[in-house]
Parts: C-alpha cells; structure tokens; sequence
C-alpha cells in the first residue's frame, strides 16, 4: 500500500507531540524545573525565596508562582466578579465558575493572565446562563456551592476538593496543589480504595483504567495500545468525570494519587457529578455535544474501496462499484451504502450515475478524502450520503480533526435534508457529535479481534456512541478471521468492510461456503435487530449513552466487572451479552454473566449469575451470545434485506419471560432530520409472568407521528417458556392454535408451539393492532 500521505501524517504527530513524564520524586530530593535532582541535604541557606545550593541560586516554588515552574501556594485573596470567583496565590490566579449547578470548571492561570486556547470548539456554546453559586467562610477553607455541588478552597495551601451540595460526601480532593513547568500543568487527586476509572476516549485493547497510565493525544497508532481517538475525559465509579478542555496532548496516570498532566502552561479541567456512569457520561456528552442520530441505512453494514484505476484490482471504473452493488443483493446480504473512491490516487467520476445505480440496491452513495472538501456541496447534491475523513487530512488531530469532522456532518446536512453520517480515524473530545470513530488500519487476525473487544466497549464511557473498525481489517484476514469477525461486529450498531488494500475483494461472499452461509446469517440477524439497535441510537442521541457497553457500565457495584474477569466481552443494549471467539477454537472459555438469569440465544438454555461460563461449544457459525431474562426484542419480519423494503405491516418481538421487563421502540422516517421536530414515536413492550405457568405480553399504544407511520401492524411474538401454553389470549378472544409451522404462516392469526426451537418456543401472531390501541397477549 502506498502510504506516503499516512506515513508523512505520523511523522508531523510524533515531531508535534511530546508527552513529558510529571517531575519525579527521589528520597533526598526533587526535581528543578530543567531537571537538575537538587538534594535537600545540601541546601545551606533559604532566604527571600532563593535555594543556595552548591554555590548556585535557586527559585523556590513559592517564588515561582510566575516563573517556569512552580504550584499554588497559599491563598492570598479571594473575589466575586458576576458568577465567576477568582482566588490568588502570589502571581497565579485560579477562576471558578459553575457551567450549570451540576458542573464546575476550574481554570489556573500560572502568570496570572488567564487564556482559552479551545474557546467553543470542544464544549458547545449554551442558551444557558452559568450557574449562581454562594461562598461561605469555613475558617480552613472557603465552600463555593451551588444547589448541585459545593467546591471547597482550602486556604494553606490552595487546594481544592469537591462535594455533594450538602458539603458533606466528598467526590474528590486534591493530594497536592496544582503544579506547573514550562510546558505541562498537573492535578494530583486521591484514589478510593476501590476506585475505578473509565474514559479517555478509546483506548486500543482497553477499557478500565486503575493502575494504568493511559496517552491522550493523536498517536497515528491504529492497534493494540494507541490511542488514535482519545478524548480529554475520564470517569471515576466514585461518581464524577473530568473534562480537561485542551488541545493540548496529555498523560493519565491513575495510581495512588492519580495523576493527570496536559502539555500546557495552563490548567482548564470541567468536573461533572452523576448517580452512576450513565448519569455522568450524560452530563459529560451534555457539554461537549450528544452522539449524532445516525440514518437507518448507516446502522446496515457499509462497503469501501477504490474503483477508479485501483492498482491491486486492475483497471476500473467508479460505475464497476454498482456491480458489487448488485452481489450484494444477489447473495443476499443487507448492506446500506458504499464509499467508492479511497483518496489515495482514486478519484470518481460519473457520481450522479453511480448514486443512481447504488440506490436502485438500495444503497446510498459515499465519498472519504485525503484532502479537505472543496467540493463538497455539489457532491451532495449529486447524491453524496456518507463521508469518510482520511488521516492524510486530519491525522494531525485535536482542534483540526474535530473542526473536520464538524464540517463533514454540517456539510451533508447544509446541502440536503438528509442527517450528517461521517466516519474519522483520528478525533478529539467533541467527535461523537459528528462522526463515527474508526480505529484505523489494521490487519486480519484473531489478535485483531481479541483486542477491538474492550476497545469498542470502553469508548462508550466516553459518551462515544458509535466506535469500530474494518471487518477482518484492510490488510492480511482469512475465511475463519472474516467469520469470527463479522460476527461480533454484527452487534455494533455501525460496521464496514473494507478491500482497496488487501491481496482480494473482502465482500462477505467471497471466500465461498460454509463461510458465505454463516456471513448471511449474522447480517440479515443485524438487518431484523436494526428496531433494537435505532432505539439504542435515538437514547444514545437524547443521554449520551450509547448501544455497546462494558458490563461495568450497567453492573458497575460487581467487581468482576470492573476488569480483566470481563475484558472480552460485552453487552448490546441491555439485553444481549456478546462474547467473542477471539482464537482459532471451536469453543470459548472465561465468559462472565452478570447477576439476573441469561439465556444462550442459540439453544435456549439458561443460566443463573453471578457465574462463569467454561467449554462454551463454539464451532465456527456459532457467536457465544446470551439474552438477558424479561427481554422484549423488536425486530423486523425474517427475510428483510433493506430498510426500504422491509414489511411495515408486521413487526416481531422476541420475549424471554423467565423475569419482568420491558423495551421502549423508538422509530420515525429513519433519513430525514424531522425527528429534531419532534416527527417520531414511541411504543412500549413488557413482559411479565404473574403467576406461575401464566405469562403476559403487553403491547403498548404507538405515541408521537411521523411520515409513513403505519396505521396498525401484525405483531408476531416468539415466546421462550420452554412448554405449551394451554390457551392464548387476546382482547379480540382465544387465538387457534396451529397444528404446524405451515399452518401457523398460512393463518392469518394464531399459536403454535415447537419444541424444537430453541428449548421451546410459542409463536403467536395477532389480527392487525391500530396504532392508537394497546393490547395484550396472554399465555395460559
């Protein structure tokens, strides 16, 4: 692969940044701001902030306040300006101010002169006023509270610490005062005795932080331990998340005390509180923008290469993309749209021909460039759906790449009436705003595999929505590694295959059966599930929390969540819990369920956690996958290929009423950005078994409109109980049951019990239920 732009881009990141390591300590010492070890055994003399030592004359830290190095000492004077208060130590100045009454934002100007290098880029400009806070003289401390927090200034030294409004729950507190050097600022605080800590955007092959030291900055390292996508952010399970709003590359190092450092002579770091990860993640995404709605057809599986003089395929041309176009349609696999040109030497032509040939298939047309967007609006208006930045462009990362990726989106949204849907390799805090994130270039394998599983799930702590990388990679794969991959991958909400790189054509048919058997599976799966994974989009779009999550996020009071115990693995939404094959075997190890009963997808065979799975039977069209007890599926009729043509007439709902639960569908146009009008509605579904032998499904009423919502639909139920009900019931009377599974599809309504299916399922379909209506459907 030629490479010269990538690699040019790696090399400006590396001369740009350099990540410096916070002053070390030594027994008899310290380190000096130019990294002389000064021993304290031959200091002779202190006097009017000055060090004798060894003859020479040193600053002292206190003398420093406003010289290269140095950290707070001693408050001086404190003062209200509006809703701002400004503290003094000596030369340096420190301003407070509350965002709103959850978040504080605290700034350290070492000179005194304070600045603000990220003006609006990173936290997006508010209709809101900032919030009111009051400020009381506790003798070693002054308390700035608001009706949210209450920020506490400890005066010998000037240090700080944040609690609960009742200034009585400590969140967290400073170790040390902020410090300073010529080029870094850093902020030490304690670690809990169990204190975990999420975040810092994603992590390649992480996800869970304690004892680790993670990089924040735009390394151009695509693979096992970069950080190509890392944001400014972190989260602590003791309630609050740290915003640091900077450009600036920075190191995290959460020991005891943890230690964060950003590589700049200032210090500007926004502190959210929240009941839990979700709470703080929405508070976080609250400032620096919500995860972008996606389109329908960007939640199918996206295609990519190079079809215009392609070097590795021989000659072709932009209109030979329609032709793969069509495979994928004849082999049946559900895909939504296609980047036909790659930015390295392979240009388009012909594009409003080739969108008008991918949308006969269904599909929709994309452009990624190397270069900027200079001609991006008669592009979209040529029918241009999804753009894909290139890090030939936005390699150098921070305030570019994000100005980048805002542009991409407002680009496609400025000159259609269709949502932004963008794809970045290298991003800063902001990002999911705008774009999904994608990990880069990498190579097939099932260590490729093996590390993408907490990689993709941690970027979720981040409030990163949509975070994924090439299907068996851009380079090396195999049948077996494209397999497992797809797979897994069929669980993200946003997946694509690329090929312009690799020795051949990736498409999920192209290395024959049983492997193009078992890709069709898992896609159409993906494609019937996209009623589950838009409603997880639209709740990541109105909180911040997106669709795949570490277990810890919803079980973040079980330690064996918190690591390694559950590392290779995750969850999809609430229900399901995906674990990996990541090896060359036919059977899966280590694979820990939560508390609550978990039922194999596959078998219908259920377990009781806390507890974990060994010898899990794995062959190569099986993906180890288990549904959370009270689960309420919706999904599309079996044999959908596209969104557009899907039957709006019926939707399925699998139900699993081992427990109670419930699920909220959201749905509107799917394309169009009526939704942020308020064009979309919702509709419950619970389940609940209220006494034994008896189950209950509620089909909730359909609230909210929306063009081309459908006026009533059959509902058809695949009930897991594991036996036959004696009736089934609904308001218009007893359903028939069935004497076959022909029979039961030719009806127009009725029941049929297989126990053959999955360890016993009742298929149950209903008369056409208007949409105003609510009904239920009882088992007996």
């Amino acid at each position: 692969m030629n490479r010269t732009h990538r690699s040019a881009a790696r090399a400006a990141a590396t001369a740009a940044i350099a990540v410096h390591s916070p002053p070390s300590r030594h027994r008899h010492g310290a380190r000096s701001e130019y990294g002389a070890v000064i021993d304290m055994r031959r200091i002779t003399h202190i006097t009017l902030g000055l060090l004798i030592v060894a003859g020479s004359l040193v600053a002292t830290p206190t003398a420093l306040a406003d010289a290269d190095a140095g950290r707070l000492g001693n408050l001086n004077s404190i003062a209200d300006d509006g809703l701002t208060t400004t503290l003094r130590s000596g030369a340096a100045a420190v301003r407070v101010s509350f965002p709103n009454s959850g978040v504080v934002r605290v700034q350290l100007a070492p000179d005194g002169k304070f600045t603000d290098p990220a003006r609006d880029k990173i936290m997006l400009p508010t209709k809101f006023p900032p919030a009111a806070a009051r400020r009381t003289d506790k003798g070693d401390y002054w308390a700035i509270a608001t009706s949210g927090v209450t920020l506490r200034a400890y005066k010998s030294p000037l240090r700080f610490a944040l609690y609960d409004s009742a200034n009585a729950r400590q969140i967290w507190a400073e170790t040390a005062p902020l410090s300073w050097t010529k080029t870094a600022t850093t902020q030490s605080l304690g670690r809990g005795k169990n204190e975990q800590f999420f975040g810092g955007g994603e992590q390649n092959g992480r996800f869970s932080h304690r004892d680790q030291t993670i990089k924040i900055f735009a390394d151009d390292n695509w693979n096992d331990g970069g950080a190509p996508n890392s944001q400014p952010f972190y989260l602590s399970s003791n309630g609050y998340g740290v915003l640091r709003n900077t450009f600036a590359p920075g190191n995290y190092a959460f020991t005891d005390p943890a230690r964060t450092t950003h590589e700049e002579r200032r210090f500007d770091a926004v502190y959210v509180v929240g009941n839990g990860p979700k709470a703080v993640i929405s508070a976080y995404t609250g400032l620096v923008g919500r995860p972008f709605l996606p389109p329908i057809y960007g939640l199918e599986m996206g295609d990519s290469d190079c079809y215009l003089h392609n070097a590795n395929r021989g000659e072709r041309h932009t209109l030979d993309a329609v032709g793969i176009a069509d495979g994928y349609v004849r082999n049946q696999m559900p895909n939504g749209w296609m980047l036909v040109n790659d930015g390295y030497g392979c240009g388009y032509e012909n594009l409003p021909q080739v969108g008008e040939g991918l949308r006969k298939d269904n599909m929709q047309l994309g452009l990624w460039t190397e270069n900027g967007l200079p001609h991006q609006a008669e592009e979209v208006k040529a029918g241009v759906r999804v753009r894909k930045l290139d890090v030939a462009w936005v390699g150098r990362g921070y305030q570019f790449a994000l100005d980048g990726c805002d542009s991409a989106h407002r680009g496609i949204e400025d000159n259609s009436d269709a949502r932004g849907f963008v794809w970045t390799p290298v991003s800063w805090a902001g990002a999911q705003r705008c774009a999904v994130l994608w990990s880069g270039d990498q190579s097939g394998s099932y260590d490729y595999i093996h590390w993408q599983i907490p990689t993709y799930a941690g970027s979720t702590m981040s409030g990163i929505a949509y975070n994924s990388g090439d299907v068996d990679g851009i380079f090396g794969g195999s049948p077996r590694t494209y397999t497992r991959d797809l797979q897994w991958k069929a669980f993200l909400p946003t997946i694509m295959s690329m090929d312009g790189w690799a020795p051949n054509d990736k498409q999920p048919w192209r290395y024959g059966e049983p492997y193009t058997s078992i890709n069709r599976k898992y896609l159409q799966l993906k494609e019937r599930l996209l009623p589950y994974t838009y409603s997880y989009s639209v709740e990541a779009n109105r909180t911040g929390v997106g669709q795949v999550r570490p277990l810890a996020l919803e079980y973040p009071n079980d330690p064996a969540t918190w690591g390694d115990q559950a590392r290779y693995e995750f969850l999809s939404g609430k229900d399901f819990l995906v674990a990996p094959v990541y090896n060359d075997a036919e059977k899966r190890d280590g694979i820990y369920l939560p508390e609550g009963t978990w039922i194999d997808y596959w078998s219908g065979r259920s377990w009781t956690g806390p507890t974990t799975v060994n010898d899990y039977r794995a062959p190569l069209d099986t993906l180890p996958l288990f549904v959370r007890a009270g689960a309420v599926v919706p999904m599309w009729a079996e044999g959908t290929q596209s969104w557009q043509t899907r039957d709006k007439s019926v939707l399925d709902l699998d139900v699993y009423p081992q427990a109670a639960g419930n699920f909220t569908l959201v749905e509107d146009d799917g394309v169009t950005r009526g939704y942020q009008r308020g064009e979309q509605a919702s509709q419950n579904f619970a389940v609940r078994a209220p006494q034994s032998g008896s189950v209950e499904v509620t089909i909730g009423a359909s609230t909210g409109s929306y063009p081309g919502k459908p006026a009533d639909r059959r509902y058809q139920l695949t009930v897991h109980t594991a036996s036959a009900p004696k009736t089934v019931q609904t308001a218009a009377g007893t359903l028939t049951q069935r004497s076959s599974r022909a029979d039961f599809d030719r009806a127009p309504n009725g029941w049929w019990f297989d126990p053959a299916d999955r360890g016993g399922v009742v298929h149950v379909k209903t008369d056409p239920i208007a949409a105003a209506n609510s009904q239920a459907v009882t088992l007996r």
